[in-house]
């Protein structure tokens, strides 16, 4: 938000610096960006001129031959098309030799010759010398302007400063310069010297008349808790006088007409939005506060038909929509030129409601941003009183109705009970009940009542952010000074520690392992469709966390699970003739589980939140080419890859457990899970149904690894380091004819409790089912790798081993040596 220095000076008596005011500012909580002057800088050429002749050029219709005294000896003869000019009149004058601006570019003014007359100079607009927009005419200067005078020493006397203040989205009462006047004199109240504050006065308002009435109804006072309206009828709408379009500019703000820069000052000024209708143009002499019928169609002031929601609070009057309340105007109901009557409306509406219809719409407006974070019902009134009598200083006529003021329900301040004791325990400092007492007056927070440490707190309705003990704590220490707290470097607690594993360290690390084996890693929205869980059992759609405001139906929930977003990602690819595809991915997934209920210590108790890392393959696992053959990517070569993070990360498989396992989502796959049932890892086959609806026509493999529950598993895991053995291994095979139900984890788990010492890997190398075995039956051919770390092995340990795992085998899996 720009905030000008000039334009702040109308609310509190400063004589700080500009960089001062900045530096204060940023001390309480309103951070400012830049500071930055915003005095034009003009050419040396420039100078104040009279013209004492104007005649209409012999060979134009609409050009002008001036006669221009610019303070020298004689007068220059210069050229001007502008419809404004006039003997008399005094304006800037572009001299022989000047250099203007042109876009990104400079042009020079030459003497030269327009329809045949000599023209020596420029009588110039205000958006030719950079200190405006306005192009309809020349600049007209006040009488008293002195002629010869450079131009950037008339302007020079009106320079102003720009405080660029980045403000927070609850601070949604320093959204304008008396806001942020009012956090200034806050300060000094506190700090010293004090500065007067001054109010908008509207000592001098009075009705002139009630010519023009206009009747207003709220049907819906949720959406709009008060509104307010006056009439301003005989009005002239035309050019804004300069002080308020160098107000409006300096901001950055194009200038539109008086009346509508009138709404745009207070706005800025004051910070709370207004809307001006044309009252001719009010059907019916009345306007009505309610929302109209689904689908209703609506035409923008920028000129685009909408469809309106049921819930979109509209201003109307008896023909229909006039406007979409606090957002944005109609086509038709706006002040033009022609304008002789407004009609003045000032309303405090809904948060809720303006920012639902924004988004709905996709407009984001002046206005929208202040009434979706909260404006001040209790000022209305003074507004309006304000707005009437500025519109009516610079465009002329009366007031011409009473003030309507429509508020069945009056919005109280919020009340907070509080505690001296809290304060100097939050704040980590006492601070005095005096200091205090004057902080919370700069503020505007009334003491209402107070005991030796208890009292209690009025907050004004303009403090929409500031509801709670800690709140008013908060902006106590802001005034105070954060850099008034000493911290106490003293330690007043024991020290206990305990090892932690780095997740992220760890993140990395297998993030650059995966990398090198050929992944690529993605990165998706971690909000999602909600339609991806309708009917599916494994995520239930009544664990869906949905998004009360959604940006699109695409995007309103949380995910619960990886798998969408890669399967998005895969479809979009082959789609585009890349078929061969190796993702992964890091991101949280979200839960919602309503049998858990909120308590006050845990309003978050139903949601649970882990982070996971997905795996996708598909496709061939390598290309061809003349060396060897294409390899097609199957659920055995992600299962390897699980495998491989497991031993980088140390993780012995042995202490865990290999089931089978299947759901509506993977049609065949494996779950490894701790000792205790914990799930570490998911993978499989995904399921052709779900592919078909991905519109993905090829085989695709999915691993989801809890990464939550395996960071778990690794603070009861050492990794351990060992030489590199002198001795050499010995191999070993079996094959075993062994029950079809009968899993190869249950063969390993056997043969590593027989042999713990010598034992060292084991791998199963084939399977075989055919017709020459048994029903119900299976060959597993698989190796056993032997290695003593102190001495060679002998054949006789080594047949002794095989002879025990032989009989385990035999005796426990009912297995048969082939």
């Amino acid at each position: 938000m720009n905030i000008s220095y000039n334009w702040l000076k109308r609310y509190i008596d400063i004589t700080e610096s500009p960089e001062e005011i900045a530096k204060i500012l940023t001390s309480i909580g309103l951070e400012v960006g830049t500071v930055e002057s915003a005095s034009p800088e003009l050419s040396e050429g420039l100078k104040i001129g009279e013209v004492v002749e104007c005649v209409a050029h012999e060979n134009s219709d609409h050009l002008h031959v001036a006669k221009v005294n610019v303070g020298e000896p004689e007068l220059l003869q210069i050229v001007c098309g502008a419809p404004n000019c006039r003997a008399g009149l005094k304006t800037i004058v572009a001299t022989i030799g000047t250099v203007l601006p042109d876009g990104d570019k400079t042009f020079t003014i030459k003497k030269g010759k327009l329809r045949g007359v000599e023209s020596q100079g420029m009588l110039c607009a205000e958006d030719e010398i950079g200190i405006g927009g306005n192009h309809d005419g020349i600049i007209e200067l006040p009488a008293d302007a002195k002629v010869g005078m450079l131009a950037k020493d008339y302007y020079g006397g009106q320079s102003d400063t720009i405080i660029e203040v980045d403000i927070t989205p609850n601070r949604s009462d320093a959204i304008s310069h008396y806001g942020v006047a009012r956090d200034l004199a806050a300060y000094f109240a506190f700090h010293g010297p004090a500065h007067k504050l001054t109010k908008p006065s509207t000592a001098n308002f009075k009705i002139d008349n009630h010519d023009r009435e206009v009747k207003v109804t709220v049907e819906n006072s949720t959406a709009c808790p008060r509104y307010a309206g006056i009439t301003i009828n005989n009005v002239t709408v035309k050019e804004s006088p300069d002080w308020l379009k160098e107000s409006l500019s300096a901001i950055g703000l194009h200038p539109i007409n008086n009346v509508v820069d009138v709404t745009n000052f207070i706005l800025h000024g004051v910070g709370q939005p207004l809307h001006c209708f044309d009252a001719d143009k009010i059907a019916g002499g009345a306007l009505s506060v309610k929302t109209l019928p689904e689908g209703t169609k609506f035409t923008t002031l920028d000129g685009v038909e909408r469809s309106l929601n049921a819930n979109d609070l509209m201003i109307c009057d008896a023909n229909g929509g006039s406007c979409i309340a606090g957002v944005f105007g109609g086509l038709n109901s706006g002040v033009t030129e022609s304008t002789k009557c407004v009609f003045l409306e000032c309303a405090y509406f809904n948060p809720v409601y303006v920012r639902k219809t924004a988004r709905r719409h996709g407009l984001n407006t002046d206005a929208s941003f202040r009434y979706e974070r909260g404006c001040d019902p209790a000022c209305n009134i003074e507004v309006v009183k304000y707005a009437a009598m500025l519109i009516k200083e610079v465009a002329g006529g009366e007031i011409s109705s009473e003030i309507t003021d429509i508020y069945p329900n009056e919005i109280k301040p919020f009340i907070v009970n509080m505690h001296y004791s809290k304060i100097n325990s939050l704040i980590g400092k006492e601070i005095a009940k005096d200091e205090v007492r004057t902080i919370l007056a700069g503020l505007e927070i009334s003491i209402l009542n107070e005991n030796d440490d208890e009292f209690t707190v009025s907050v004004p309705n303009y403090r929409a952010d500031v509801q709670r003990e800690c709140d008013v704590i908060e902006d106590i220490l802001r005034i105070y000074g954060y850099n008034n707290v000493t911290p106490d470097l003293s330690v007043k607690s024991s020290l206990s520690f305990s090892p932690k594993v780095n997740s992220y360290k760890l993140q990395n690390l297998i993030s650059e392992q995966l990398t090198g084996m050929g992944f690529n890693e993605i990165l998706n929205n971690s909000l999602t469709k909600s339609a991806y869980y309708d009917n599916c059992e494994k995520f239930k759609g009544e664990n869906r966390i949905m998004l009360m405001n959604p940006l699109s139906a695409d995007l309103n929930c949380m995910r619960q699970t990886l798998l969408f977003g890669g399967l998005e990602n895969i479809s979009y690819n082959i789609n585009r003739k890349n078929p061969n595809l190796a993702f992964y991915e890091f991101g949280n997934c979200y839960y919602y589980n309503g049998k858990a209920e909120q308590t006050a210590e845990n309003p978050l108790k139903p949601y649970s939140e882990d982070y996971h890392l997905g795996m996708w393959l598909t496709g061939m696992k390598s290309e061809q080419n003349w060396a060897q053959a294409q390899q097609k990517a199957s659920f055995y070569t992600l299962r390897a890859y699980v495998n491989n993070i497991f031993k980088r990360l140390g993780i012995k498989q042995e202490k865990t457990k290999v089931v089978e396992y299947s759901d509506d989502l993977l049609s065949y796959g494996l779950q490894i899970t701790t000792s205790n049932g914990k799930v570490l890892v998911t993978l499989g086959i995904v399921s052709k149904d779900l592919c078909k609806k991905m519109d993905i026509s090829q085989e695709v493999e999915y691993a989801d690894v809890n990464w939550t529950a395996l960071m778990g598993e690794m603070k009861n895991h050492n990794v351990t380091y060992h030489d590199i053995p002198k001795y050499p291994e010995v191999k070993r095979d079996l094959a075993l004819l062994i029950d079809k139900k009968t899993t190869f984890a249950e063969i390993e788990k056997i043969a590593r409790d027989t042999e713990k010492k010598l034992l060292k890997d084991v791998y199963l190398f084939d399977v075989y089912e055919g017709k020459t075995l048994d029903f119900g039956k299976k060959s597993y051919a698989v190796s056993f790798i032997l290695q003593d770390e102190e001495k060679t092995l002998t054949d006789s340990q080594i047949d002794g081993i095989m002879n025990k795992l032989i009989k385990n085998f035999e005796t426990k899996l009912e297995a048969k040596i082939r």
